[in-house]
């Protein structure tokens, strides 16, 4: 069963949205305008004789083969991965191409219209909303602003459950700070 260029390429159609079909490649491309990224090409691929679907944003990020920052920037991607849904994200090393990519098997059943609206919009969204502000972020700085986002919830959970939990662990690392310094011998200090 699977999907068909034919079938994807009426999807895109309903929401008039225009494409080019390259059929040796079993693939449309299509674009979108974007806040956070100038070229925001997609591709929506069939492979396995349209038993396997995937749709992926190529050339996402270039130039991670000079930044300074690279092995930030790949951690950072699978950070987004890891809280995120369906999407991951894929590096080739040698060109440094990076893609956002969303794929899944569908083997003996289609690809509804629905199913590729979400995973569209999904896609779009994701990077575009959320990935690229932090990952031009990275690659600049080499600091995920995601990791200081994570801390601020881990320490709001801790607060909620466990009420004055946060003051006492602060005046723990204050007294941990003066723990082993010697007194000054200035009397003006």
């Amino acid at each position: 069963m699977g999907a068909t260029i034919e079938q994807i390429g009426s999807y895109l159609s309903n929401r008039g949205w225009e494409y080019k079909i390259d059929h040796d490649r079993s693939c449309i491309v299509t674009a979108v305008q974007a806040d956070n990224l100038e070229d925001f090409m997609i591709v929506a691929q069939l492979d396995e004789d349209g038993e396997f679907f995937k749709l992926f944003a190529p050339h996402v990020i270039s130039g991670i083969q000079e930044n300074p920052h690279k092995n930030a920037i790949l951690q950072t991607m699978l950070s987004i991965s890891w809280e995120t849904k369906m999407l991951q994200w894929e590096y080739d090393p040698s060109d440094g191409e990076i893609r956002a990519m969303i794929e899944f098997p569908l083997e003996d059943s289609t690809l509804t219209e629905r199913q590729f609206n979400r995973c569209l919009t999904g896609l779009i969204q994701i990077v575009d909303d959320f990935a690229m502000p932090r990952l031009h972020q990275v690659m600049e700085t080499g600091v995920d602003p995601g990791d200081e986002e994570a801390g601020e919830r881990l320490l709001l959970a801790l607060q909620q459950e466990m009420p004055g939990l946060l003051g006492v662990l602060e005046r723990a690392m204050e007294a941990r700070k003066t723990r082993g310094q010697f007194p000054s011998s200035d009397p003006s200090d």
